[in-house]
């Protein structure tokens, strides 16, 4: 085994990284890690818009009989519930809805899951257990049972650059991609799941591309990302790319597996080109990161293989849609890792015609000498050298990993190329304590730094941290903003400060747009402690918590933002002073610092504090005309103290909007039982409804129980969900249900109703 720009060769050390399923069978090993690097990604030149509703099955005939019954993408029907107004909607609710059985013969499971696919032919024998082995060149929109769930609707946001916080990010240099496994191949659920052990990633900032990382031999070998990771992407500016990998013969890859994908049509079109840009487009998401892996193949075969990409750009490009080429199968039609961009590889990149892939991820075998020459046969190509990521495996170390930083992001000259992190979801899978709080401890101190903040890291040491070496960005550019801190999973779910379900949750696409620099503190005293919190929330699961001894004032900086300001534009926060008696501002930067590194020039403005607010949330309202006609830069609070003591101040919500008449957003429509199955008194269904008019930012669906409490149980941006597990609540005829749409500014419709008749004795 040959050195590799990290240190070992990674695919020596990733058996105890691998799903239950890839221990099992070589055959089964999902992910085998593609080596990569990736660089910055061009804004689609037309906004995504969601593909027209397509009414697909109402219900699997596909899956394993019992598959997947914890795959749920709602949080069930146990929990704490609050006091509402349910009898004003549920006297409006249809009658009771007589829900079709089962077909005899199909399974009873309803849960939705990411899609996975082989190009054509299948695998001899039988899937395993929960596995469904599907036909990439058979697949319609129409024909998918799960589109509705799968289908994202988060457009992709337009970002800028601010100025940076640390003097050494640059901007306009190297850019990080990230492969990361949010679940298994099969039986990834479509829309979170019923746990806040998840991997919430919320480090966008930093990020220019996502890969939906996965696919093995046993299960599929195409994967579409699942619609809550490109929701949470899209809106923080990031693309999202499915997966296609095609697996070393060691772990049980098939050459055939590889025509399959570059065949031809009588016509001479490549239809598994133009499926996936049928999938991507319908899905949501921003293409393709290929992985030919499977070796065996000759030139010819290499050539079917740049023309099959050179079609799958040609298709994909006219709609904002890229390719990232892993490198592993070169010119000569083998798979020869070359850890460089070089004359056995390049044609993959641009040949004679023009450019065939947008990126490149060069594979971790790479060396200082081989990414200098790399990146200086991009220049002559006349392509950027940051369209070429450096592949860093941090799967097994972390933080800990073994990375000869100065050969990818110097700090005493140009980048030489871009980077991309291999599975940087061991934040989360290292951890023995997994609850939310400890995640997001290690996922910013990886992103961020020992110091934990950016502005002022700690004395490097190993590890260099993103945040130190490349800028963030933002997309908070338009009115109304609002950010309650939620992470996108979370112990409870809270509103107006009140739990409404107490069941653990995930779903990354009811993630706000968080701040992207954390935490940058500027105190003359000690610093505080600054985290995401999951105690308390003012909506959703988590909220922004600073603690600590304060003996000076402290300014926490927030979002980054381009937002225009007007006569009536103000700002609002909901907060709690949970010790020591405090001083709030608002800081609004109408100018940019000068240099990266220096002070954010906030101009400050005293958040008045009316009485008691509920639970000892308070709320305070800035209005801004004397900034009337500027723009806002930044926003920033700072937090004095009367007496030098402890202090803990939570921020449930920011918001910064327009001061004027505000209008509920309009309610959707139809809501409907698709498909349910009941047994004991507890039922499994999938409900849909029509969109709203007018922007939405998601919907809410609620239960409303026979006592007149309503309770939270789930979320999603599209206009499906699926109930694992509703429980009948005493001897009640009927469960009933209704759906919300919510805007930017948390701001509910009225709801649509509908119910599903409980079946058997009450």
């Amino acid at each position: 085994m040959s050195e590799t720009g990290n240190g070992a060769d990674p695919r020596t050390a990733r058996s105890s990284r691998q799903t239950p399923q890839a221990r099992q069978t070589p055959q089964a090993r999902p992910g085998y890690p593609a080596r990569a690097a990736l660089p910055a990604l061009p804004v689609p030149q037309a906004p995504f818009t969601p593909p027209a509703r397509v009414t697909p099955p109402t219900r699997r005939g596909v899956l394993a009989a019992g598959a997947g019954a914890g795959a749920a993408a709602l949080l069930g029907a146990a929990g704490t519930a609050t006091r509402a107004q349910a009898a004003q909607a549920v006297p409006g609710a249809p009658a009771a809805q007589a829900v079709p059985a089962p077909v005899p013969g199909t399974p009873a499971d309803l849960a939705p899951y990411a899609s996975y696919w082989f190009p054509d032919s299948l695998p001899q024998g039988a899937p395993g257990p929960g596995i469904t082995w599907r036909s990439l060149k058979q697949w319609s929109p129409e024909s998918d049972p799960d589109l509705a769930h799968n289908t994202a609707t988060v457009p992709l946001a337009p970002r800028f650059t601010p100025v940076p916080v640390n003097p050494g990010a640059r901007a306009g240099q190297a850019r990080i991609s990230s492969l990361v496994s949010f679940g298994p191949t099969a039986q990834n659920p479509s829309q979170g799941s019923a746990t806040a052990d998840h991997y919430a990633l919320t480090h966008w900032a930093y990020l220019d591309e996502l890969v939906f990382w996965g696919g093995s031999s046993g299960e599929g070998i195409v994967l579409a990302p699942n619609a809550p990771v490109i929701d949470a992407a899209h809106r923080n500016g990031v693309p999202v790319l499915g997966n296609v990998f095609l697996p070393p013969v060691a772990y049980g890859g098939d050459l055939q597996w590889t025509r399959d994908l570059v065949q031809r049509d009588s016509a001479g079109r490549f239809p598994i080109a133009e499926k996936l840009v049928q999938v991507a487009r319908t899905y949501g998401f921003d293409g393709w990161f290929v992985n030919a892996e499977t070796d065996g193949g000759d030139g010819s075969l290499a050539a079917r293989m740049r023309e099959f990409l050179r079609a799958l750009r040609a298709a994909g490009s006219p709609h904002g849609l890229r390719i990232t080429w892993y490198d592993a199968m070169n010119s000569t039609g083998r798979v020869g890792w070359q850890g460089a961009l070089n004359q056995l590889n390049q044609e993959f990149f641009e040949d004679r015609a023009g450019r065939v892939a947008d990126t490149v991820f060069v594979d971790f075998r790479w060396t200082a000498q081989t990414l200098a020459a790399s990146g200086a046969l991009a220049d002559r190509m006349g392509r950027s050298r940051h369209e070429l990521w450096a592949a860093l495996d941090v799967e097994s170390g972390g933080w800990d990993s073994a990375v000869r930083w100065d050969a990818v992001i110097p700090r005493d000259r140009d980048h030489v190329v871009s980077f991309g992190f291999y599975r940087p979801e061991w934040t989360r899978n290292h951890l023995t304590d997994r609850s939310p709080g400890a995640f997001h401890r290690a996922d910013d101190r990886f992103w961020t730094g020992e110091s934990l903040d950016p502005a002022r890291p700690a004395p490097e040491g190993s590890w260099r941290a993103p945040a130190t070496a490349v800028a963030d960005r933002s997309t908070v550019t338009a009115l109304p903003f609002a950010c309650a801190f939620n992470t996108g999973h979370g112990e409870r779910w809270y509103e107006e400060g009140e739990v409404t379900s107490d069941i653990p949750w995930n779903h990354l696409g009811l993630q706000d747009v968080l701040p992207g620099r954390r935490w940058a503190v500027d105190c003359a005293g000690p610093r505080p402690s600054v985290t995401l919190d999951f105690a308390k929330a003012w909506r959703g699961g988590s909220s922004l918590l600073v603690a600590g001894a304060l003996t000076a004032p402290a300014v926490v900086g927030l979002h980054c933002t381009r937002l225009p300001l007007t006569g009536s534009t103000a700002v609002e926060l909901v907060h709690a002073a949970e010790a020591g008696t405090l001083g709030i501002e608002v800081g609004v930067a109408t100018r940019e610092p000068g240099a990266p590194g220096e002070p954010v020039p906030y101009t400050w403005l005293k958040a008045q504090t009316p009485g008691s607010g509920r639970g000892g949330w308070h709320t305070s309202r800035v209005g801004l005309p004397s900034l009337a006609g500027r723009t806002a830069y930044g926003l920033a609070v700072r937090i004095t103290v009367r007496g030098k003591r402890a202090v803990a101040w939570r921020l449930g919500a920011l918001s910064v909007r327009d001061d004027t008449a505000r209008r509920r957003p309009a309610a959707p429509g139809a809501l409907t039982v698709d498909a349910a199955t009941q047994q004991d008194g507890k039922a499994a269904l999938r409900l849909s409804w029509r969109r709203a008019a007018g922007p939405v930012r998601h919907y809410e669906l609620y239960r409303l129980l026979p006592d007149g409490a309503r309770r939270f149980l789930g979320g999603t941006c599209g206009t499906a969900l699926y109930l694992p597990a509703v429980t009948r609540a005493g001897r009640e005829p009927a469960a009933v249900f209704e759906v919300r749409a919510v805007d930017e500014l948390y701001a509910a419709s009225a709801p649509a109703c509908t119910t599903l008749t409980w079946t058997g004795p009450a």
